[in-house]
C-alpha cells in the first residue's frame, strides 16, 4: 500500500513540521508514505476574485503534474464528504480496493484547490464545517490517515 500526500505550501514553522514528522514516523508501518510539498504562488494583499483563481489554477496545474498514473485521488476540500473517524477508515480501505495499492491526497493552497484538480479528484473529503489553519490541514490529514490504520487493524488509539 502506498499513500502520497501532494500539498502547497511548505511548512515554516518548527511545531507543524515536528507534527508531521512525527506522523510520517507512525505510518512507515502501515503503509509506503510519501509527502510531496509544492511551492505556493505569491498572492497580492487584497486580491481580486479573478487573482484568487488565477493562483489557484497555477498551484493546481503543479499539483496535476505531480498525480500518479492509476491512483486514486481524494481531495481535502471544503465542500467533500463530511466523515467520522471509523467512516474515513472504511473509506481508506475500500479506496485501496478501487485504487489499487496507491491512494492521493491533495491539499490546496491557502486558497483551497482549483476546479481543474478538484474534478480530477475520484472523491473529496471535508474536515468539518469549520475553518482551519492551512498549516493544521497537513496535519489533520497525516492524523487522520494513522487513525484510520489503527482504526483498521483494531489496535488500539486514545480517544
Amino acid at each position: 500500500m502506498k499513500i502520497t500526500v501532494i500539498c502547497v505550501g511548505k511548512l515554516k514553522e518548527r511545531h507543524w513540521k515536528e507534527a508531521c514528522q512525527d506522523y510520517l514516523l507512525r505510518l512507515r508501518p502501515y503503509c509506503q508514505m510519501e509527502l510531496i510539498e509544492l511551492a505556493d504562488e505569491p498572492i497580492v494583499e487584497n486580491a481580486s476574485p479573478a487573482q484568487e483563481e488565477a493562483v489557484k489554477n497555477k498551484e493546481g496545474k503543479k499539483i496535476l503534474s505531480k498525480l500518479p498514473q492509476g491512483a486514486y485521488v481524494v481531495s481535502f476540500d471544503g465542500h467533500g464528504k463530511e466523515v467520522d473517524s471509523p467512516g474515513f477508515a472504511a473509506f481508506l480501505e475500500s479506496g485501496f480496493v478501487r485504487g489499487g495499492s496507491h491512494i492521493v491526497f491533495l491539499i490546496g493552497g491557502s486558497l483551497g484547490l482549483s476546479e481543474e484538480v478538484k474534478q480530477k479528484a475520484d472523491a473529496s473529503i471535508r474536515f468539518g464545517a469549520m475553518t482551519f489553519p492551512h498549516n493544521l490541514a497537513r496535519v489533520m490529514a497525516l492524523e487522520q490517515i494513522y487513525r484510520a490504520f489503527r482504526i483498521l487493524r483494531h489496535e488500539p488509539y486514545h480517544k
